[in-house]
């Protein structure tokens, strides 16, 4: 049985998401957990961000192995492990870092808590291997 992805996507954010990758290459996504963008799904190329050894991969976009990564720190994700995300877009820009930023939309976030029938069933966290 395949493994449940811990983010899920919309049609509307898969739209958006193939439209920056169309632009730019390979991006990826660091759900933030605070200051100025709040908790906001951050999208970036993916030579932007610089990860480190406290982030963790959460999941691939809709559990695919090749599927856009979706990052968090280690704390945050020990937040998110009970949570199913589900990666949609909203009107308006939001004024973040954000490859999306300028487009008229942006990326927002929809957290549920698992089933108990789900837990079971999820995808690992992993840590993020080193880069040199």
């Amino acid at each position: 049985m395949e493994p449940l992805p811990r983010v899920r996507t919309t049609a509307a954010a898969r739209a958006l998401v193939e439209q920056l990758r169309a632009r730019h290459g390979a991006i990826l996504f660091y759900q933030s957990h605070g200051c100025c963008a709040g908790s906001a799904p951050m999208c970036f190329a993916e030579a932007e961000l610089a990860l480190g050894p406290g982030d963790r991969l959460l999941g691939r976009l809709d559990g695919a192995s090749d599927g856009v990564p979706v990052y968090a720190s280690e704390a945050q994700c020990e937040y998110l492990a009970g949570l199913a995300m589900t990666l949609d877009v909203a009107p308006g820009d939001s004024g973040s870092f954000g490859l999306e930023d300028g487009s008229g939309q942006h990326f927002t976030a929809q957290m549920r808590l698992w089933t108990d029938d789900e837990v079971g069933r999820l995808a690992p966290i992993e840590p993020v291997p080193m880069q040199r």
